[in-house]
Order: structure tokens, then C-alpha cells, then sequence
């Protein structure tokens, strides 16, 4: 039973770590031509460098950390036909990759150097060239000790195909030279999957590099998420894909509004000098607890891809709402994980949010808050594209994403304040006017804990328990007449029973409702 199945009213959450306007300035880039998909990439060597861009061929550079922007036109010999991707060197040197569209549509993955933050794009080389063949969703990585570029993709032998004839691969490519040259394209994968462009295809390859030269890469397909490694820079790869975590419903799957949506997996590895280190974690996102209940997942592992924990939710509210669009970075200053993705935990409808969440504890904690100065309303109608993108250095963190007015594309990105996440905190009506001080103490607990709240009126109050995917657990306290002022419940694992894990208690208060967790341990 779904939270909001079983109690039948609007519900007003608490979110600790939600944004208030104007707290995370953000920017407008772009609100012409329907711009979607975008990418953005910091320039480490110097973070006042900035380069974005999106579908098809739109173009943008600043000087200023992100807080202006110039615009303009990409063109190539080869065509330019969007899934923008970029990455900067070693050098200073940003690379600006997309598919092509000149003697024939998609058949090459095609690379743009620019040599001066931008401005002009003078490099115009290409890969994975196969007559007949259809090459799409590129994404790039640099090892910042040897400068080489690393590029992973998947071949279509027919785009949209149904045909068993026709299937789908992971091929990777590497430059030595800045982007002059490529190598010939590497398989990967052991296992094709179709050429649909659905489930049983094989996508999502964002290459990552590891502290000694490693080169990983996850996948998603009809296997699920699966992994593959290099440990001499992409000449040879494992015998055997290794299975990384099944993905319930798909890596295809619908959310209301949205033409086309997926969970498709992105992969980092720690670089910093910091207990993490080495650690590779893959986020992506699923419907495993329903279609209206898609969530923000994370795995890690800490040995080099051959174990991989069990999945974590990145989102922290209430289950019942969706999360979708998921893109990840990591500080390598740090190694602190930041996530950015669409949300709409605040609404009944199909409003729609831009949240991100850090974790500074290697994927084990998340602190959830809103970057959008308002919601907007997708339709389906619009094409939002496939993702939303990051680019995180030294604490500068900097999301990019579209959102749509009425019928008005935009691109924005926001100019994170990092020191005001952990404290940031969103009221809501029920706090505002009903309740103050809700609490459970001690949290984390094994035998009791206790719930304190103060009332600002006499009301009924209700106290629920739910379990980590919504299912309810107990009905606690139901329609108790309760005085104006501070109370307080004693939960008792004993009656309870609750086994270890993350639980929610629900606090309802005459008509309104809000929420918490709580975490049972092992005595």
C-alpha cells in the first residue's frame, strides 16, 4: 500500500536541505530554439572557464565562472546533429563532441577542440566511422595524469531496427594527441542488445578513469547495469562483463508530460587524495517501486568493480513522486558526490522542480535541496531531450538543465552556494501553522524512541509508520484528541517489531500531514 493511497489527502512534507528563491542564483543561458540536452564542463586549471552547449548545435562560453554567458552556432564538415558532451584536458583545451549529419545521419562520433575557453572550435576530427551503421550517445573522460582522452558510445547497427538481424554495442575509442586522431573503435560489451532504443538496447556508457590510469565503464541493457575495465589504457578490457545491478522496469520508462524519458547510468571514480579514493559509484535511475514512484539510485564499489554494494536512494523524500533525469559528478578536490535531477515531491501534479543532492561521506548519506527558483509544467508534446548534466571542481559546483514556459524551451544553470546546503531548510504550511519541534530521539535507535512535537493548537493526531518503499507498517495512534502544546510518543520495538532499516513515521495533524525518518538498528 502506497502512502498516498492509504491516507487519501494532499500531504505537505518536510524537507530539510530544500532551497529557498534566490538562494542558489540562477542564470538563463539560453530561451531560444528549443534548446534541450544539455552539457556543461568547468575548466579546472582555471574554474573562471566555462563551456556548454545543447541539441542541435548551440554553443556557450564564460569567463566568469558561470555567471554570463556567450552564444553561439557550432558547424563541422561532418555535420552537427546534438547529444551534446564535453570535457577539457590537462591543457586548457575543452572538447566539444556530438553526432553527425553530413553525408549520411549519425554514422560518426564527431570531436571539436577549442584551444581558447570556447570562443572558436578549430579541431574538427571524428570516430567510429562504419558505413551503414548509426553511432549515438557519446561521453568523454580525461586522465588527468596522461592527458589521454577516452570515449565510449554504442553502435546501432540500424537505428530503430526491430529486425534480430540488427543489434547494439558498447565500442570505445582513445586519442593520444589531443583529439588529432582516434583510435580504431574497441567492443565492449559481451552480451548486444537490440536496436530499438528501448530496454534491451545497449546504452549509457560514460567511461570513468582511476587513480592509476584504470579506465571502468557501466552500461545499461537487457542484462541490466553492467561494468567492464581496462587496466592499460583501453588496449584490452575483461574477459567477462561484470553484472553491477538489475534495473526493475527498465532503463525506457514513462513520467507523465515527459515525450521521452530514461535512467540510464553515469560512472565516476574518486581521484581525490581523501578515504575515498578509488571508489567508483554509478547512479541512475529506475521504477523498481512503481510506475508514479521513480527514484535516484547509487552503487559503489571500493575494489576496483568486482563488488558492488546494494543500491541507495539519492532522494530523500516520501516515496510516491518522481525523480527522474539524474546526472552525476564528483569533486575531485574532495571527493564529496554531487547529483542534480527533476523532481516533484512538492506537488500533486505535474509541477516540476530541479533539485541536487550531495553526499560527503562516499555514497552513504544525502542531503537533498531545491536549485530552481520556480517549478515548471514539461509537456509531452516538447521534446526535454535524454539528460540534464553537472560539472563540479573545488567547490564550485555547476548544474545545467531546460525547463519549459508554456511553449518556451529554456537552459539554465545555477550558481550553487555550497556552504549554505547542510543549513538550508524549506517550511512548510504545517510547520507554519500547526506544528513546531517534530523530532525522534535517539535516532538511530534499537528498543524506544521518542517523538517529540509541539501543537499550536488542540488537534487530532494520527502517528503511521511506514516502511523504506511506502508500504504501511503500523497505524500507531489514530484520530487521538490531543491539547495545544508539546507532546510526547514513545515508539516500542517490542510492540513495533520493525526489523533493521530506514523507516518513515507520518505525523498527521487534523487534515495535514508531514514526515520523518528514522533508522532501526541490531541491539
Amino acid at each position: 500500500m502506497r502512502i498516498l493511497d492509504s491516507i487519501g489527502v494532499i500531504v505537505f512534507f518536510l524537507f530539510f536541505g530544500g532551497s529557498v528563491v534566490g538562494q542558489h542564483k540562477n542564470i538563463l543561458i539560453l530561451e531560444k530554439g528549443n534548446p534541450n540536452e544539455p552539457s556543461i564542463c568547468i575548466n579546472p586549471k582555471n574554474p573562471a572557464q566555462l563551456v556548454a552547449g545543447c541539441n542541435i548545435n548551440k554553443v556557450f562560453y564564460s569567463s566568469d565562472t558561470g555567471k554570463t554567458w556567450q552564444y553561439d552556432r557550432l558547424t563541422s564538415q561532418y555535420g552537427v546533429w546534438g547529444d551534446p558532451s564535453i570535457t577539457v584536458d590537462t591543457n586548457g583545451y575543452f572538447y566539444f563532441f556530438h553526432l553527425s549529419n553530413a553525408s549520411s545521419w549519425i554514422d560518426r562520433i564527431v570531436c571539436q577542440r577549442s584551444d581558447n575557453g570556447g570562443k572558436d572550435w578549430s579541431v574538427d576530427t571524428y570516430m567510429g566511422y562504419t558505413q551503414g551503421k548509426n553511432q549515438d550517445k557519446q561521453w568523454p573522460v580525461v586522465d588527468p595524469k596522461t592527458n589521454m582522452i577516452y570515449v565510449t558510445w554504442t553502435q546501432f547497427d540500424r537505428y530503430g531496427s526491430k529486425s534480430a538481424k540488427d543489434s547494439s554495442n558498447i565500442l570505445f575509442s582513445r586519442s593520444y594527441d589531443n583529439g588529432l586522431t582516434w583510435s580504431s573503435p574497441l567492443r565492449l560489451n559481451k552480451v548486444a542488445g537490440d536496436c530499438v532504443d528501448s530496454d534491451n538496447t545497449v546504452e549509457g556508457a560514460v567511461p570513468a578513469v582511476g587513480p592509476n590510469g584504470e579506465v571502468y565503464v557501466c552500461w545499461a541493457g537487457p542484462l541490466g547495469l553492467m561494468f567492464d575495465k581496462s587496466l592499460d589504457q583501453g588496449s584490452s578490457w575483461m574477459q567477462e562483463d561484470k553484472f553491477v545491478s538489475s534495473i526493475p522496469g527498465g532503463w525506457d520508462f514513462d513520467v507523465s508530460s515527459i515525450s521521452r524519458c530514461n535512467g540510464l547510468p553515469v560512472t565516476v571514480c574518486d581521484l581525490s587524495e581523501g578515504e575515498h579514493r578509488g571508489t567508483i559509484y554509478i547512479n541512475w535511475s529506475d521504477q523498481r517501486n512503481g510506475e508514479k514512484d521513480t527514484d535516484i539510485w547509487l552503487v559503489k564499489s571500493e575494489d576496483g568493480g568486482e563488488t558492488w554494494t546494494l543500491p541507495k536512494r539519492v532522494n530523500d523524500d516520501l516515496p510516491g513522486r518522481q525523480q527522474f533525469f539524474t546526472w552525476m559528478s564528483i569533486d575531485q578536490t574532495t571527493g564529496d558526490l554531487y547529483f542534480v535531477f527533476y523532481d516533484r515531491r512538492n506537488y500533486e501534479d505535474d509541477k516540476t522542480d530541479v533539485f541536487m543532492a550531495v553526499s560527503k561521506d562516499g555514497g552513504e548519506t544525502f542531503t537533498n535541496f531545491k536549485i530552481s527558483d520556480s517549478p515548471f509544467t514539461p509537456k509531452s508534446s516538447v521534446f526535454f531531450g535524454d539528460y540534464t548534466n553537472l560539472s563540479v571542481t573545488n567547490g564550485i559546483v555547476r548544474p545545467i538543465w531546460t525547463r519549459l514556459d508554456q511553449f518556451d524551451m529554456s537552459v539554465w544553470t545555477a550558481l550553487i552556494n555550497v556552504d549554505s546546503i547542510s543549513t538550508s531548510v524549506k517550511k512548510t504550511e504545517i510547520e507554519r501553522n500547526l506544528l513546531s519541534e517534530l523530532k525522534n530521539s535517539p535516532n538511530p535507535y534499537s528498543d524506544r524512541t521518542a517523538i517529540s512535537f509541539k501543537l499550536r493548537k488542540a488537534s487530532k493526531v494520527s502517528l503511521f509508520i511506514y516502511d523504506s518503499v511506502g508500504n504501511l507498517v503500523s497505524r500507531y495512534i489514530t484520530n487521538a484528541n490531543y491539547d495545544y502544546g508539546k507532546h510526547i510518543i514513545i515508539l516500542d520495538n517490542e510492540k513495533l517489531n520493525l526489523a533493521s532499516g530506514m523507516y518513515y513515521y507520518s505525523l498527521k495533524i487534523d487534515d495535514k500531514i508531514t514526515a520523518k525518518k528514522m533508522i532501526v538498528v541490531e541491539k
